[in-house]
């Protein structure tokens, strides 16, 4: 990974991997002023399984061509959250892996109605801190698409 000390560099977006979800090439804005990391989602439905709390969505993964994937995560926890209009919603927090360049770590997303923006991805700060990234707007793609898991690409 191009790196500045231990900081990893990265543009204003960048080219991502959600593995445990099996979603792969989708393509994330950056945003310092947002705290938690958003991925688009709909049909959202919390269920049990185990005694565990969980909730099953649909991802949507292109702006001109939309790709739908449905998905299931643990649920972490139901937050209130501000959007950048001001507007305050409970969003369904889960937890994930994020494959960044060749970096790989556990970010919580809320899910949340992004259809009108131009990016499915949001990355917030706390993400941004977690992964040890320096952000430079001037950029975008700065590193390459990361690789497929094995357990994704079918190998063994």
């Amino acid at each position: 990974m191009k790196s500045t000390d231990s900081l990893s560099v990265i543009g204003l977006r960048e080219w991502i991997n959600l593995p445990q979800l099996g979603i792969i090439g989708l393509r994330a804005k950056i945003d310092t002023g947002a705290s938690t990391s958003s991925l688009h989602a709909s049909d959202i439905q919390p269920f049990q399984r185990d005694g565990e709390d969980w909730v099953r969505f649909t991802a949507y993964l292109g702006t001109q061509v939309q790709r739908r994937h449905r998905c299931e995560a643990p649920l972490v926890s139901v937050r209130r959250i501000k959007s950048s209009n001001g507007q305050a919603q409970n969003r369904y927090v889960i937890r994930t892996e994020l494959a960044l360049g060749d970096r790989l770590w556990p970010v919580e997303f809320t899910l949340a109605c992004r259809k009108t923006m131009r990016y499915r991805v949001l990355l917030g700060s706390k993400a941004l801190v977690t992964g040890n990234l320096l952000v430079n707007p001037a950029l975008s793609y700065v590193q390459d698409k990361p690789a497929l898991p094995s357990s994704l690409s079918g190998a063994p």
